[in-house]
């Protein structure tokens, strides 16, 4: 089932993020180390005429990898050409993919720790050497096919960087993480995504969709959509502070941008588990999701707001997320 607050995409939203995004790291909103480290990377490969050093961004999903990943290629003047990790099966689809670059190209592959270990083993030459060596079986005869290829930039991105192997990783000579963005760049974005729905919006309905959307500007977005489509069946073409909080208060987005989906998972783990310590397996099937779901896109947030701990024993309710639910904390006796 789909969740509002699920930070991840599907293809048909992704058709209109891609009118959202910001072309330059001026228009980019957020992540300034990193937009000032970008500056000086790209600002020294331009002066030397050459592409940029293979780049691997990770961090929780919604933060704009994709979006970075089109805006250097943009400051780079160069083509930008974007691929899904499992999308890549076997090496004769890198080979395709590589060999369709051209000298300074970007090649983007998202959720690169999902590549199959024979391709990353054949992207390995290519990253370093700019070079493709693969083996060809054609009627039992084994043939080495190798090809030289133009020099191009790899960004790859990553919500786990934990799974990306060590050879893999050291290839890449820029390493970079995004974080969640505070409030008033969350503000910022929402204003301006505002301003290319054509829509008005208040700056105080702008702040209450900030300070729900878990510091994730994909999950901001999403939800000015939203509130926009309970203005416009009221006949409204701008957007009101009152309209924000009722359509929030419908879509069942509390007041720090959890769910019921989150709920659960704190009242499961304070309720049933006395507020923990309890595995993270065990806590995935009392609650019904996936370990990797819980990993992924429940608990960051939870950990950022400081609701839970993660600890060698397992994953524990804090007092802030007793007070929050507002659920007396009788204490622990050791």
């Amino acid at each position: 089932m789909s969740r509002l607050l699920d930070a991840n995409i599907d293809k048909k939203e992704a058709q209109y993020e891609t009118s959202l995004r910001p072309q330059s790291l001026k228009e980019y909103v957020g992540q300034e180390d990193l937009k000032n480290n970008f500056k000086i990377f790209i600002g020294a490969a331009l002066h030397r005429d050459e592409p940029l050093d293979h780049i691997l961004l990770y961090g929780p999903p919604g933060l704009g990898k994709t979006t970075l990943a089109n805006v250097i290629a943009n400051e780079m003047h160069a083509n930008i050409h974007l691929v899904n990790g499992p999308a890549i099966e076997k090496t004769g689809d890198l080979a395709s993919i590589l060999s369709m670059l051209e000298p300074g190209d970007v090649l983007f592959i998202d959720e690169i720790h999902r590549l199959p270990r024979v391709v990353e083993e054949v992207l390995y030459g290519a990253m370093e050497d700019f070079k493709l060596s693969i083996m060809i079986n054609r009627d039992s005869n084994a043939k080495a096919l190798n090809l030289t290829l133009p020099p191009f930039t790899l960004i790859g991105a990553t919500t786990r960087a934990g799974d990306i192997s060590s050879p893999l990783r050291a290839r890449f000579g820029i390493t970079e993480k995004l974080n969640f963005y505070t409030e008033e760049e969350i503000k910022k974005i929402v204003l301006r995504s505002a301003r290319v729905f054509n829509v008005t919006i208040e700056d105080s309905a702008a702040q209450e969709i900030a300070k729900r959307s878990r510091g994730t500007p994909r999950i901001a977005n999403r939800l000015l959509k939203r509130v926009r489509d309970f203005a416009n069946y009221e006949g409204k073409d701008d957007i009101t502070l009152n309209d924000a909080l009722m359509a929030l208060k419908a879509l069942k987005v509390d007041s720090i941008g959890l769910d019921d989906v989150d709920i659960r998972y704190l009242k499961t783990l304070i309720e049933r588990f006395n507020g923990g310590p309890v595995g993270l397996e065990v806590l995935a099937n009392a609650i019904g999701e996936e370990i990797m779901n819980l990993e992924d896109v429940y608990e960051p947030y939870l950990l950022q707001i400081g609701l839970i701990d993660r600890t060698p024993r397992g994953r524990m309710a804090t007092t802030k997320a007793y007070e929050h639910l507002k659920i007396a904390h009788q204490g622990k006796l050791f």
